[in-house]
């Protein structure tokens, strides 16, 4: 199974590092799920949530070790997105890598993710 991923920002990333589990970003835990994206839907939660940011992540975490708290329901687009019900333990986590900016402003997203 593909790999989904999460875009945070490292700041809440080191927290969950400090604390060995990842609660989720201020909107996720307002949703009550830690939101993913699929890798093909990476590039536009990115433009449409993090366009002005910077300092941003890429956590990537197999799928198949969250269970049953992992659902796939229909967001943007009515695309189906996972979401988590649950916190992440770290332990899940397969690689986290940062998120750059080029020089037109757009992003660089890992090549383990393309």
């Amino acid at each position: 199974m593909a790999l989904i991923y999460k875009i945070c920002h490292k700041k809440e990333w080191t927290q969950a590092v400090h604390e060995h589990i990842y609660a989720g970003s201020a909107k996720d835990r307002e949703d009550r799920f830690i939101h993913f994206s699929a890798a093909e839907q990476v590039p536009g939660t990115l433009a449409r949530y993090y366009a002005q940011a910077g300092d941003l992540v890429l956590v990537a975490v197999d799928p198949a070790t969250l269970g049953h708290a992992l659902r796939y329901e229909p967001s943007r687009d009515g695309a189906l997105f996972p979401h988590l019900y649950g916190t992440l333990p770290l332990s899940f986590v397969k690689w986290v890598r940062p998120i750059r900016r080029l020089p037109d402003g757009s992003f660089a997203i890992p090549k383990e993710c393309v």
